[in-house]
């Protein structure tokens, strides 16, 4: 049996020679005691792209002179084989493909890694299956052969419709084939997001409200719109570009709101709107602190284990990934979620829910009653920021303005 360090928050596990000795490993008796384990999802990664968005800090990196597809697949097959001890016996409810640019992937390509998921994982009937795609990749014929390889739903990376905002961020489309991207879709499938942003570099309120109104007249299932964020060690965090002040953007926010609405959808969660019975269900897991299993460069998982959850991530680089996942170990990071930080992990997701979530829901996945977290719920609820009864938690309208604050908080405690 491999020894494990003591429980605590930002643990290195100690390293066992197979997987199962480390499934083993974690099925000792530990700090926590869940009555059940929460639905399992499946992220895989796919690290490459065209050409590197100025505002992306996500894992990706740009093609130059192709990328070794037949040796990616085989790493993740091969580390998806090695996870298996860790979900044995568990059935996946969602998958997401994701990057990088996944659409960049062969049909073949992309049949053979859901060919190899299927032989190795229990699917549920009725599992989600999304892979994200960038306009500038769309192929007919190969977007056929995704949905009947089973892909059954897309997300597509519009991010604008106008040429000078996609030239901006730096994307490889331009707005004519964005909607030809949108019409492919949905020509083959009948459940897709369109992904698109505001606070634009140089973005009027009414070029925002033109980008919003465009997305919402091919009725997409699902939208999710996001604010355009300077994030560290991008490009445009070294070269800020003039983007709105704080009162713009507040008022693009209140306008999607009101066309989302108008339009029919429901805003479920900070920054993604559904038609009714649409919500993307594999982000809705994460949201509601259930399991993930991410295998690919880079990615990252959350397991949870009768008395423990830990967390992985594999190795970030594409090189390094696929050198170590030869050697069985693609996994360059591994601990355990100490129990005083649970109640913020929980509350970091779940408060993004505008509908908040059942009280029951944070001892069944994390283990913890409600008073390891009291203090900050009495705070939060007398700055007007929390709503809380016998049933429900969700952010007031208050909280979802200012989520930020809200959610610190939780890590104060």
């Amino acid at each position: 049996m491999i020894p494990i360090k003591p429980v605590t928050a930002g643990s290195k596990i100690a390293e066992a020679t197979s997987p199962a000795q480390a499934a083993a490993a974690f099925l000792r008796p530990g700090a926590l005691q869940l009555a059940a384990l929460p639905p399992l999802s499946l992220y895989i990664h796919f690290p490459w792209c065209v050409r590197k968005c100025p505002y992306c800090d996500f894992n990706s990196h740009e093609v130059k002179d192709g990328f070794p597809e037949a040796e990616y697949l085989d790493a993740l097959r091969s580390d998806l084989e090695n996870a298996l001890p860790l979900i044995w016996g568990r059935k996946i409810y969602t998958i997401f493909i994701g990057g990088g640019t996944p659409s960049l992937m062969s049909a073949a390509g992309l049949d053979r890694l859901l060919s190899d998921v299927r032989t190795l994982l229990p699917l549920d009937g009725a599992a989600e299956i999304t892979m994200e795609a960038n306009p500038g990749t769309f192929e007919a014929e190969k977007f056929k052969s995704y949905r009947a390889s089973g892909i059954n739903r897309l997300s597509i990376g519009i991010q604008s419709f106008s040429p000078r905002h996609l030239q901006a961020l730096g994307r490889i489309h331009d707005g004519d084939e964005a909607r030809r991207a949108v019409e492919i879709a949905q020509a083959n499938f009948d459940n897709f997001n369109l992904d698109l942003m505001y606070a634009l570099p140089s973005q009027t309120l009414e070029e925002a409200q033109q980008d919003v109104a465009t997305a919402i007249g091919f009725a997409p299932p699902h939208l999710s719109l996001y604010h355009l964020t300077l994030e560290p060690n991008t490009y445009f965090a070294k070269y800020p570009p003039i983007v709105p002040d704080d009162d713009a953007s507040a008022e693009m926010q209140d306008m999607i709101q009101q066309q989302a609405a108008a339009a029919g959808y429901m805003h479920y969660e900070v920054s993604a709107y559904a038609q009714p019975g649409r919500q993307a269900r594999h982000n809705l897991n994460y949201w509601q602190f259930g399991d993930y299993l991410g295998i690919g460069a880079g990615a990252h998982s959350k397991i949870s284990f009768p008395h423990r959850i830990v967390r992985q991530m594999r190795y970030k680089q594409p090189k390094a990934y696929l050198e170590n996942t030869r050697s069985g170990n693609p996994i360059q990071e591994e601990f355990e979620i100490g129990r005083d930080e649970l109640g913020f992990e929980f509350m970091l997701n779940a408060l993004r829910l505008n509908e908040g979530f059942d009280v029951n829901q944070f001892a069944e996945r994390t283990g913890l009653t409600l008073n390891a977290i009291e203090k900050p719920l009495i705070e939060a609820e007398s700055r007007g920021l929390l709503y809380r009864d016998h049933k429900i938690i969700k952010p007031t309208e208050l909280g979802t303005r200012f989520l930020n604050d809200l959610q610190q908080i939780f890590l104060a405690e």
